[in-house]
């Protein structure tokens, strides 16, 4: 569990130095009559990411995290369990990005998650599944005016109708 501790701190810091490297080919800073430029919210989370890993670094350093006193393994068997269900649902959500649109890969892994992990009951998990994507449409597409990948045409008469309620 130390050595993981570290590890995961370590790894996530790096990636946060690269995304804030990265997030600069846009502007970070305010564009007056505009708002944040189109890097601002990357570069400003991932700051925050890399402050919270030097945060978890210096207390594995000092010792005073659980994590960092165990000599536990990082995961035990139902860890792994967990980790295969959870990563294989999010290797299919981004390979359904491309088939269904965005917010038809965010309902299934939705529905996915909360039914099959999470034991939910049907009723529910059907109402987060179809509820959500339908919000996040009209925030992103209507309220936010970014468009999410659409998937393969046949996901386009649903669009259509979609696009006519907001336009």
């Amino acid at each position: 569990m130390r050595v993981g501790e570290i590890v995961t701190a370590g790894f996530l810091a790096l990636l946060s130095l690269y995304l804030m490297w990265k997030s600069t080919e846009l502007p970070i800073g305010f564009i007056p009559g505009k708002g944040p430029g189109g890097g601002a919210w990357p570069f400003w989370l991932s700051g925050i990411m890399l402050i919270s890993c030097c945060c978890i670094a210096f207390n594995w350093w000092r010792g005073t995290s659980a994590p960092s006193q165990s000599d536990e393994p990082v995961l035990d068997s139902h860890g792994w369990k967990s980790l295969i269900f959870v990563g294989g649902g999010v290797i299919v959500f981004v390979v359904l990005i491309s088939i269904i649109s965005m917010y038809g890969a965010v309902g299934v892994f939705l529905f996915y998650y909360t039914w099959f992990l999470g034991r939910h009951s049907l009723w529910l998990s059907l109402s987060i599944a179809l509820i959500t994507p339908l919000a996040l449409f009209f925030f992103f597409e209507g309220a936010m005016r970014i468009t999410m990948p659409s998937g393969l045409p046949f996901t386009d008469p649903v669009f259509n109708i979609l696009y006519d309620i907001i336009y």
